[in-house]
């Protein structure tokens, strides 16, 4: 458990921190994951099926507080750069959090965590077209608001 938790921990808390918007709930979004994680013991093929399995149901458990939460407040890219020095001030992060939900998770899996289309589609139970649309989306809407605040 202490393996999985060094390895996954920070990469499901910028995942969570991205859909959430502020700390305490992607806190929460990851807790609550591993807790699944030890009630469940499930049995993996390898570390990317375990991977998966972690970030889908970490997206799931952020999803369960979004329905929860009416509110989700903006939170600075200071705190996302803390949690790891993988992250270089590329923006992307920042620029992922104005997005909408749907898209957030798919560009950040895509484009962060560099998993395949059907990789994606598995984890969020869509088709590959769907996710392939979701990431044209994410990037039009990406470029709008970067053309937006360069104006």
């Amino acid at each position: 458990m202490e393996e999985t938790l060094e390895i996954y921990g920070d990469m499901l808390y910028r995942l969570c921190l991205v859909m959430l918007g502020n700390a305490s709930d992607a806190e929460d979004a990851v807790q609550e994951t591993f807790l699944i994680y030890i009630k469940k013991t499930p049995v993996f093929k390898d570390q990317e099926h375990e991977k998966a399995w972690l970030i889908t149901v970490a997206s799931n458990k952020c999803k369960d507080i979004l329905r929860l939460n009416k509110r989700r407040p903006m939170i600075d890219i200071n705190c996302i750069e803390a949690v790891s020095d993988e992250i270089h001030d590329s923006g992307i992060i920042e620029a992922l959090m104005l997005l909408p939900e749907k898209y957030k998770l798919v560009l950040e899996l895509y484009y962060v965590e560099e998993y395949r289309i059907d990789e994606i589609a598995k984890m969020i139970n869509r088709t590959p077209s769907a996710v392939k649309m979701r990431l044209q989306k994410g990037r039009r809407l990406l470029a709008k608001k970067y053309r937006e605040e360069c104006i």
